[in-house]
């Protein structure tokens, strides 16, 4: 049996889309925050801030559909829908969350960074 390989800098790979889904800013932060457990979407687009509607909804559709968001409705009027991390979505966040930590403790060296090249 042929075993698939997946390299992400291959042009037509599909890791590539599923990458782009976890690693874009929305994507990013949409897995960050379900870290802290299951959240209804209006409570999710609150914590991440700036994020419309339209653009929670497709993130999270992208995220359910590479298997690393959980969608859980139930039929209640109204419709009482919970997300949550899968355990592959759960692995990806807690790689996400830890560059997240990285980059917001090295701020004052970006910083600092940005001030440099903008002086020249």
């Amino acid at each position: 049996m042929d075993e698939l390989v997946f390299d992400v800098f291959a042009r037509n790979c599909t890791s590539r889309e599923t990458m782009e889904h976890a690693t874009g800013r929305w994507g990013t932060l949409a897995l960050v925050a379900l870290l802290d457990g299951t959240t209804r979407f209006n409570a999710l687009r609150r914590r991440v801030d700036g994020i419309s509607e339209k653009m929670l909804s497709q993130t999270l559709q992208a995220l359910e559909r590479d298997g690393l968001v959980l969608r859980e409705a139930r039929p209640t009027i109204p419709p009482h829908v919970e997300y949550s991390l899968t355990g592959l979505g759960t692995d990806v966040a807690k790689q996400l969350h830890t560059l997240v930590e990285l980059l917001e403790s090295r701020m004052p060296e970006v910083m600092t960074a940005r001030e440099a090249y903008d002086a020249r």
